[in-house]
Parts: structure tokens; sequence; C-alpha cells
């Protein structure tokens, strides 16, 4: 767990963060959100202990990252954006050296390699050299090395960045298998793939914290209620009649759409499963068949602009 209280850095008279405060749980996927000069890579600097703050604290697992720094960076797995990779190095050779700095026990260090490469899916090429591997291997190698010594916290540093669709789609299903046992703090610029992992997201802007909440509560507060678009095949009006009849449901309105009718569902709260169990029971009964059923809640990054515009 890591816990920052009012964190304060100051460059000069320029002062980057102004009393920065939130916690990372246990077993959770952090998004770490922010514009460029916001204060985001000053916080992460500061959590990992290559910067020290100004003034306030924090605490990784109880330790203060100042007065207790080893016990405190034990704690931590780093992967920054530009991963520190020895290229003329094989994958092997790399990982024991990160546990011969990290004090893995000799003895220890060939099962603990095997174990992590499986984990993050480079078992294949952990006989190759790093220079000769492509950009999605390399980006696993990083988290690789960022696993040695087990860990609870890790820290990454736009994971996803340079990557295909195909890499991405690996390296999100890693971070997801990765909080089942570790606390996760995922700082990115494709706030879609934040969306897609995080369980809560901070937004730091102009050095404070603008927003802390899940992705689904943020959406909720922008947008004041919860929107669901639903698309079928029967009479759009005898729709919106019975639909508003639905106790939760504030307003019905018809959305044509080529040769489908469409409507926009509007409910005064998140809409949950009772909710659209009722939609689905009345568009049954009626025999309309739905050809579509979703969320029309802003997303991230509409919540981001929204809240960073400003």
């Amino acid at each position: 767990m890591i816990e920052i209280k009012n964190l304060v850095k100051h460059y000069g008279d320029k002062q980057a963060l102004k009393g920065i405060s939130f916690t990372v749980n246990d077993n959770e996927v952090l998004g770490f959100l922010g514009p460029n000069g916001a204060g985001k890579s000053t916080t992460m600097n500061i959590i990992t202990g290559f910067l020290s703050s100004t003034s306030g604290t924090v605490k990784i697992n109880g330790h203060d990252i100042l007065e207790q720094p080893d016990l405190a960076k034990k704690d931590i797995g780093y992967l920054p954006e530009q991963p520190p990779l020895y290229l003329d190095m094989t994958v092997y050779e790399y990982l024991t050296f990160m546990c011969e700095l990290k004090g893995v026990a000799k003895k220890e260090r060939k099962e603990h390699i095997e174990t992590i490469a499986k984990m993050v899916g480079i078992e294949a090429v952990t006989g190759r050299l790093i220079g000769n591997l492509s950009k999605g291997y390399k980006q696993r190698v990083g988290i690789a090395q960022a696993l040695v010594g087990d860990p609870p916290i890790l820290i990454l540093d736009e994971p996803t960045v340079g990557l295909d669709p195909n890499q991405i789609i690996g390296i999100r299903k890693l971070i997801k298998d990765l909080s089942k046992n570790h606390s996760v703090i995922v700082s990115s610029h494709i706030l879609s793939e934040i969306q897609e992992i995080a369980d809560r997201v901070v937004i730091i802007h102009h050095g404070k914290i603008a927003a802390i909440d899940t992705v689904k509560d943020l959406s909720q507060r922008l947008s004041g209620s919860t929107k669901l678009l639903l698309s079928f095949k029967g009479p759009a009006k005898d729709a919106v009649n019975r639909l508003k009849m639905i106790q939760g449901i504030t307003d019905v309105v018809i959305r044509n759409s080529g040769n489908l009718n469409e409507v926009e569902i509007t409910t005064a709260k998140v809409a949950g499963d009772e909710i659209r169990a009722a939609i689905f029971f009345v568009m049954a009964k009626s025999g309309w068949p739905i050809l579509e059923f979703r969320s029309l809640d802003p997303t991230l990054e509409e919540v981001f602009l929204s809240i960073t515009a400003g």
C-alpha cells in the first residue's frame, strides 16, 4: 500500500506539486493521469525515491521513502518510460544482473528468473540479445526487471508506448494478471488503455489533484445521469411509451438510424442490472428484437478533457 500525504515540491521559484494526497490500495490498478507539466513525473519520481519532496510524506507499506529508503524501495518495482535495458546482454544475463542488484540469493536466482520469464511471456527469448528483440519483447523484459525481487508494488510509466495493437492487448492482460498479487500504478497518455485496466484513476492538474474515483463514477458525475443506447426492430413510439413506464428511467428519446430504430434512455442514477434487466424483459415481451444495447456515458478521454480544460 502507498500513502501519499500533502506532497509539495519546489523547483526554485516554481511550485510543481501543491499538496498532493492519495493512496494506492493492495491489489489495485491505479491509473495516474495528467497533461504535460501537471506534476505527474515529479510525483512518480518522488514515490520511487529518485527525487526528494520539499514537504509531505510518501510511505510504502508503512516505510517512509526518505527516512527508510532501503526498506521502502525494496517493495517497489519500477518501469520507466524508457526501460533501463542493456542491449548487449542476453535477457537471462540482464535479469541475473538485476537479481544481483536487488539482493536475490544466488541459489534462488535461476528459479526466480524462470518464474518471472514465464509470468511475462519471455521464456522463448531468454537466450537472445536484448538489442535484437522487438519493441513488445523489450517492454516485457522491462516489466520483468521490475518484478525481480518480487516487490508488492509496481509502478509502470507508459508501459504500452510504441507497441502495436496485439502487443498492447498482451501488456494489458499482463497488467491485469499482475494486479492479482501486486498493487500497480500505471501512468499513460493512452486513456483508452487506462479505462480498460484501472480500478480507479487519479487526475493531476497544475500540481493539484483534480479528481480521484472509478472511471464509471467520474463519468456519472460529469454527465449527471446515465445514458443507454438501445437499437431494436419494432415500433419506436410504442417502445418509448413502454420504456418510460420502467421505474428509474427519466427520459427516452427516439434516434432514427437507417432502417433501425434507436432510442436514447436516460436514468436518474447509474443504470444497474435491475434497470437493464427490466428493459430487456419489456422488449422481449413485446417481441421487439434487441440489436444493440450499450452505455453512452462519457469516456475517460472525455472526462479527462473536461477536467483539465479548465
